[in-house]
């Protein structure tokens, strides 16, 4: 095992380099370079407002981009921050000496409310200019606000909760639309729902807060100056335009389930933080006199929405007897408390303050700080300034702080994108699991670090935790490269190594068959991973001799067949005698490759059962490469060796239909040496064609004949043509298996009667039978009488033949009668063609001036022309073109000579006497010229180009030229 080890260690660095400047923190190294290649801007950066207001603030809100703030007592400041250089000044219109006490604005940044020291409230909506009391409100001294996330729109606010210095709950609801004089009022009613109380009776709701979870569940949370009440339901189907009236009724008769805490500002406040617009808040935190109450939300909790609450107290210097807080703002990681004079951070997860900043004094004391939940943006103001912070990766150093509480997920999540953090996230969870034992868990985050592998190797080994480290071997391993091929050899085999030496201590102990089973199953999987399989592959030399040092055969054939490396079983299984166990293996596997190598062992121990493989793999084998195996088998000569060898290849000829001459000659040496009663039968079934037999007939007839096989020489003679050897032979065997080829040359006459002579005189001179010398007469037609007297001997009387003798007779006198007949029937017949011929000669047709040409349409009697006894007529030249492509190639020719030699041959001369000089000179030269038009007449007219055996030669000739097509078929468009 160390060996491994050190070969691994010395792998790898060699094939790692440090990069400078790295840390030390595993090979093979990433090569993390922590180098700050930007300054770090503070997560907080505060911005003072280029503005300076004409009157001192009074009250200032921000939602959803909308900025409003009340300046003096009459003057209402919108801005809508995308743009800034557009503000909107509305007058409130008071006349009276009442203060603006508080404003509130909905999610939507549509709604604003002012809350007036006078119990008035005023209505104001983004799109209008028009501030419009409440008069359902008057006489409520407002605190709080609980907007409608789920149902509020831009036009409606829908069912929204007011909590009111007295301590009451009311639900109501506004519409932006605005009527005449008389039109209907924004407040569409004002109800009371709840009060809340504390020891003396009831107090003022500071906070509300109305959500609705991703279930259906609606809660709200309400607080006074030391308690914080939950409201937990569902509303009925279809009930939403009902509110909130359902939800507090169900705690009529009991209170709601609440915290409270002894110390009292005279104030509260409550914070969500959302990490998204309308989606459910995550964590809370509430301004009391005791400290922050925070927590996260948890929607699913049935009996309270608060867990993993904790206080945090104030920080030093902050608090009900000191500087108290008068605001309070939530962030993912961090609370805001504001101060008279400074802002403080305090981070939820430690509760360390992460930062102070300080006011100058000639701005005034601090009076406000909110946030906009859909920018996160924290806005503070005095009554003469306004600052705006932004918030900027705030969870850049979130992971380290997790890291200290050992909440290694949360620390891995908030580190994703930084791998040198995530490396270290992953080394201390490591060694955390490691010191508490999980050593399954620490092998898992160890072979996800960078750590030296060398090391935790050993860490391992000396806790002697061989599981844990095959888990870590298994991840380091599916963590390599393709090009890094030693280490994962050395892995792979070490792995291999492990898992045996475990199967090996658990497979004595009978407790222990549950985790043998296991670990063999584990075992198996990694031997079958897809993933590892190029690197098994590549060392499954050294794990095949691992397996077999171990005496493994159960997974060594396991991992052969993974492999695909059957030849290695097989082999094996040859080497101690498994003969049968082998051929399990080639059976199962079904490689032809590794049959053809086999076969010659294994048929010399277990003939049958590889015959009967043989026989299952079917069309896959080639027969021709079993032949040797074959061979060296049946040499033997015994009649067991030779049936099974005879078994494959009648299944090779029979059902698989093999024509290869190698099986087919092997066939029949088989049949010859073991079978001979299946060699005829084999040769007949073959058939007698030597076009269509597939062995090879020399070698079947030198086959037959060395074992003396005359019937099946005779039929090799047979399919050879060889007649006049097959009846030498045949007479030898049996006189009608001679018969029988003297009769198969059917369209040789001279060569059937010689046959049949043979076995006439071999019946005559060997057998000296007369009888059936006469027999054999009778059985060949073109044998006579006088063909076979001569081999009979002198002492035969002609009363042996007398028969004989008087049927050819009577066969000649038929003969000849048959003669006379077909010499009368031919005389009559030339009779009749001459009589024929003479009505032919005085036959005529008759051409009528208005005839035309069949085939140019013009009249007839211009031109020279042919008349056809079909009544078809011609010009000469017509008939002539018609005629010429349905000529063969050497009557073409002879057509174009006899135009080329009527074109020279000189006119008729006038005169009976000068006509008798030119016939007679042309007759000294040459064919005359009435000649030559007579030649060519009986070319070009012998008959009708419509009517004649011309036309029918033409029936599969298209009716456009090919060579013209396109030029007829352009002429038609």
């Amino acid at each position: 095992m160390a060996s491994i080890l050190d070969e691994y260690e010395n792998s790898l660095s060699r094939s790692a380099v440090l990069q400078p400047g790295c840390p030390s923190v595993g090979i093979p190294h990433s090569g993390y370079v922590n180098a700050q290649l930007e300054k770090e801007v503070p997560i907080f950066t505060k911005q003072r407002i280029d503005f300076t207001p004409s009157e001192r603030i009074t009250s200032l809100v921000v939602s959803s981009n909308q900025l409003c703030m009340s300046l003096g007592k009459d003057t209402l400041l919108r801005i809508d921050l995308g743009k800034a250089n557009e503000p909107n000044h509305v007058e409130l219109g008071r006349k009276d000496e009442a203060k603006v006490h508080k404003m509130f604005l909905d999610h939507t940044g549509s709604h604003l409310l002012i809350a007036l020291s006078s119990t008035e409230v005023l209505y104001v909506n983004r799109n209008g200019q028009k501030v419009r009391p409440l008069a359902r409100w008057k006489g409520q001294l407002v605190e709080s606000v609980g907007w409608n996330k789920a149902l509020g729109t831009e036009s409606s606010t829908g069912p929204i909760l007011v909590g009111t210095a007295q301590g009451h709950i009311f639900e109501a609801e506004l519409s932006a639309s605005e009527g005449g004089l008389f039109g209907p009022a924004p407040d569409l009613y004002f109800r009371p729902l709840y009060v809340l109380n504390e020891e003396g009776g009831p107090a003022p709701v500071c906070s509300l807060e109305a959500e609705r979870g991703p279930d259906g569940r609606s809660f709200v949370i309400a607080t006074t100056r030391q308690r914080l009440f939950q409201f937990i339901g569902r509303a009925a189907e279809g009930a939403e335009a009902q509110g909130f009236s359902g939800l507090f009724a169900a705690y009529t008769d009991h209170p709601p389930p609440f915290r409270e805490f002894p110390s009292n500002l005279g104030y509260s406040e409550l914070a969500f933080y959302t990490p998204k617009l309308r989606s459910a808040p995550r964590a809370f935190a509430w301004m009391m006199g005791d400290g922050v109450l925070y927590g996260a939300l948890d929607c699913g909790r049935p009996d309270s929405l608060l867990s993993e609450e904790r206080v945090w107290e104030y920080p030093e210097g902050v608090g009900p007897g000191a500087s108290p807080p008068l605001a309070i703002v939530l962030t993912q990681f961090h609370f805001l408390l504001l101060l008279a004079d400074r802002v403080e951070a305090v981070c939820t997860l430690t509760g360390q303050v992460v930062l102070r900043d300080h006011f100058l004094e000639k701005f005034g004391p601090l009076k406000h700080m909110v946030k906009d939940s859909s920018t996160g943006q924290l806005w503070a103001y005095t009554e003469r300034a306004v600052f705006r912070y932004h918030v900027q990766r705030e969870a850049r150093d979130v992971w380290r702080t997790y890291l200290d509480m050992n909440r290694f997920d949360l620390a891995k999540e908030y580190c994703r994108e930084r791998p040198d953090c995530l490396d270290t996230v992953l080394a201390r969870e490591a060694d955390f699991c490691f010191r508490q034992r999980r050593y399954l868990e620490s092998a898992r985050c160890y072979a996800l670090t960078q750590t030296y592998f060398e090391e935790i190797a050993l860490k391992f080994l000396e806790a002697r935790q061989e599981e844990a480290l095959a888990e870590f071997l298994q991840r380091k391993l599916a963590s390599l490269k393709p090009a890094e091929r030693t280490q994962a050899t050395l892995l792979t085999t070490w792995l291999t190594e492990l898992y045996l030496s475990r199967l090996g201590a658990l497979q004595g102990d009978p407790e222990a068959l549950t985790l043998y089973r296991e670990t063999k199953e584990c075992f198996r999987t990694f031997l079958s991973s897809p993933r590892h399989k190029e690197w098994l592959f590549a060392s499954r030399a050294s794990i095949h001799e691992l397996l077999a040092s171990h005496g493994d055969t159960e997974h060594m054939v396991y991992f052969a067949v993974i492999m695909q490396d059957y030849e290695r079983v097989v082999a094996y299984h040859c080497q101690h005698e498994a003969y049968e166990e082998a051929l399990a293996v080639l059976a199962r596997h079904r490689d032809p490759q590794l049959f053809y190598k086999f076969s010659p062992i294994l048929i010399r121990h277990i003939p049958r059962q590889l015959v009967d493989a043989w026989i299952e793999m079917g069309s896959r084998l080639d027969a021709r490469q079993l032949i040797p195996a074959l061979v060296n088998y049946s040499q033997g000569g015994e009649v067991q060796q030779v049936s099974q060898a005879i078994r494959y290849m009648e299944f090779c000829v029979n059902v698989l239909g093999e024509t290869e001459q190698a099986i087919h000659n092997y066939l029949l040496s088989l049949y010859a040496r073991g079978r001979p009663d299946s060699l005829l039968a084999y040769l007949e079934q073959a058939g007698a064609s030597p076009h269509r037999v597939h062995y090879d007939l020399k070698y079947a007839l030198r086959l037959c004949a060395e074992h003396g096989h005359h019937r099946a020489c005779v039929h090799v003679y047979k399919v050879l043509e060889l007649y006049e050897e097959a009846v030498d032979l045949a007479l030898q065997v049996d006189v009608d298996l001679a018969k029988q080829c003297a009769d198969l040359p059917e369209e040789d006459e001279e060569l059937r009667k010689k046959l049949w002579l043979k076995i006439a005189r071999h019946v005559v001179q060997e057998e000296e039978d007369v009888q059936t010398a006469m027999a054999c007469l009778a059985s060949c037609p073109l044998l006579k009488i006088e063909d076979v007297l001569p081999f009979f001997p002198d002492f035969v009387t002609i009363d042996h033949f007398k028969e004989a003798i008087c049927s050819s007779l009577k066969a000649y006198n038929h003969h000849i009668q048959e003669l006379q007949r077909e010499m009368e029937e031919a005389t009559a017949s030339a009779q009749r063609i001459r009589r024929d011929l003479q009505e032919l000669r005085g036959r005529y047709g008759t051409v009528e001036p208005q005839d035309k040409c069949a085939t140019c349409d013009f009249p007839l009697l211009n031109r020279p022309f042919y008349l056809f006894l079909c009544g078809h007529m011609f010009h000469a030249d017509c008939l002539l073109q018609a005629v010429r492509p349905g000529l063969p190639a050497y009557k073409q020719a002879r057509l174009e000579e006899l135009q080329r030699k009527l074109g020279a041959a000189p006119p008729p001369a006038k005169g009976s006497a000068r006509a008798k000089e030119a016939e007679g000179g042309a007759a000294t030269a040459g064919p005359s010229r009435e000649q030559l038009k007579a030649d060519l007449d009986e070319l070009v007219a012998a008959e009708c180009v419509y009517c004649g055996e011309l036309m029918i030669r033409s029936i599969d000739r298209p009716f456009i030229d090919p060579q013209r097509y396109e030029e007829e078929q352009l002429s038609w468009l």
